[in-house]
């Protein structure tokens, strides 16, 4: 049985930086879709304080890729580079194309319930997504301490291409939500079975923990 490699950072920078270091360090050569590739799998990330500005991702982040996934959260235009899949912003605010605006939903429900342990939604749309799984599938959102949690279930996360800016659009999320129920912001957990590095990005992202240490 695989073990989880269990990673807990106070920003999420440090949580990119602890990841990728994880990756290249211990991570086992293997391919996705084709394309060679270092991976851990099982990895559990909590971030103790996921502000949406951080210092290490202003200073190493690719800023192209920061705007590419900034556009698909918020962005209703089918996605040409995902073979013209759903955004992420059509599944959380318009889910199938049904109206369901599911971020609202996760308000609602915690407002009548704060001690509700099932506010989870999800980006999977199964009748439609057949040759495209969405990396982040499962958002799950829990009031505790007074403080609004989310806890994400990813089955793939690249932490050398935008990885990164996966965390920084879910704690956008978080922190509208916490907003929207007078919350402060908590922990932000994301597991993901398969944290990896493609080979194609291994050279920065050896030159971004070389810079950083």
């Amino acid at each position: 049985m695989t073990s989880a490699h269990i990673i807990e950072s106070p920003t999420i920078g440090d949580a990119w930086i602890a990841v990728a270091q994880l990756i290249m360090r211990a991570g086992v050569t293997s391919t996705y879709d084709g394309l060679a590739m270092r991976e851990v799998l099982m990895a559990l990330i909590t971030v103790g304080n996921p502000e949406i500005e951080d210092e290490i991702i202003e200073r190493f982040a690719d800023p192209e890729r920061l705007s590419w996934m900034r556009a698909n959260f918020v962005d209703f235009n089918e996605v040409r580079e995902l073979g013209d899949a759903d955004s992420y912003a059509t599944r959380l605010h318009n889910y199938a194309g049904t109206g369901l605006d599911q971020v609202r939903w996760v308000s609602d429900r915690l407002r009548s319930d704060p001690l509700s342990r099932s506010t989870a939604i999800t980006t999977f749309q199964p009748l439609s997504d057949t040759s495209y799984i969405p990396c982040v599938s499962l958002l799950d959102f829990y009031l505790h301490a007074d403080e609004l949690r989310l806890v994400v279930y990813a089955h793939s996360i690249d932490f050398g291409a935008k990885g990164y800016a996966n965390l920084l659009e879910l704690a956008v999320i978080q922190h509208h939500v916490a907003a929207d129920l007078g919350r402060a912001v908590g922990s932000l957990t994301m597991i993901v079975k398969s944290a990896h590095v493609y080979d194609i990005d291994a050279d920065y992202m050896t030159s971004v923990l070389e810079n950083f240490n």
